[in-house]
């Protein structure tokens, strides 16, 4: 049974969770400015101050695995039309082989090419996050254990931090943060002190 967030609310992860699957999903709105939206899942490994140690603590499309499947990308879906059981991208974390010094992982969602297609997530609806438990990295549904609906309108943000997934106490709890950012990618980017 998942348990359901809203934006500012925070659960535990299972403790018996070895593996879990992030699962990204949204839908582009009718949109007549000649694009497809190509949506990029991300994520930033953080330290206790809030920041990646260095620039390949950042997965992305051109980085899409850490240390050796750590933290790892499924891989960048160009268009939104190839989901994979309802997700449009997913991400990895084997949280047996997280190294003790990170204390946070990022989740986030930009829009490639935003400001010269002219698009924003005033232009995307039905977006969430799932974590789901899996036996291992071939198991691309899993059991969903919290889910977190994105309700919230963002009329000129081209970047999302969906969600966190931080260490406390020795126990990996789940923050449904949803915030916007203007800038895109590196934005984010600069804000988790990866050098752009």
């Amino acid at each position: 049974m998942a348990v359901n967030l809203s934006k500012g609310q925070r659960a535990s992860i299972d403790s018996s969770m070895k593996m879990a699957l992030v699962g990204l999903g949204w839908d582009a709105n009718k949109y007549d400015g000649g694009y497809d939206f190509d949506l990029d899942a991300s994520a930033f490994i953080c330290g206790s101050n809030g920041k990646v140690q260095s620039d390949d603590d950042f997965i992305f499309y051109n980085n899409p695995d850490w240390k050796n499947h750590t933290v790892w990308s499924s891989g960048d879906d160009k268009t939104g039309r190839n989901s994979v059981d309802g997700d449009d991208e997913q991400l990895f974390i084997d949280f047996s082989k997280l190294p003790t010094w990170v204390d946070k992982i990022a989740i986030t969602v930009t829009i490639h090419d935003a400001v010269n297609r002219r698009q924003n997530f005033g232009q995307v609806s039905n977006a969430y996050v799932r974590v789901a438990k899996v036996q291992n990295e071939f198991d691309t549904i899993g059991e969903t254990v919290i889910q977190f609906d994105l309700e919230e309108e963002f009329s000129i943000e081209t970047a999302l931090v969906v969600c966190e997934i931080y260490r406390k106490n020795d126990e990996w709890k789940f923050n449904a943060v949803a915030a916007g950012y203007q800038g895109g990618l590196e934005a984010l980017c600069r804000n988790y002190g990866v050098n752009v």
